[in-house]
């Protein structure tokens, strides 16, 4: 189960990357810089609360293996 989870949290932080990746190309294409901050604290903000609902998965699948 650790796997699993370890596997999401990657899988999360690979599409905050590439949402990373998107802004800049939006900056060198004429996004303003307070855009790019406000979009990036966005993006920021959405990766930390799926990685806290994967770990609140994972901690609840272990509770459940270790009752049985």
């Amino acid at each position: 189960v650790k796997n699993m989870a370890e596997d999401a949290r990657i899988a999360v932080r690979n599409i905050r990357r590439d949402g990373m990746d998107q802004i800049k190309k939006a900056k060198a294409a004429g996004m303003s810089e307070d855009d790019q901050k406000l979009w990036e604290t966005e993006v920021q903000a959405l990766t930390d609360a799926q990685i806290k609902l994967v770990d609140a998965a994972l901690e609840t699948k272990q509770a459940e293996i270790m009752m049985v």
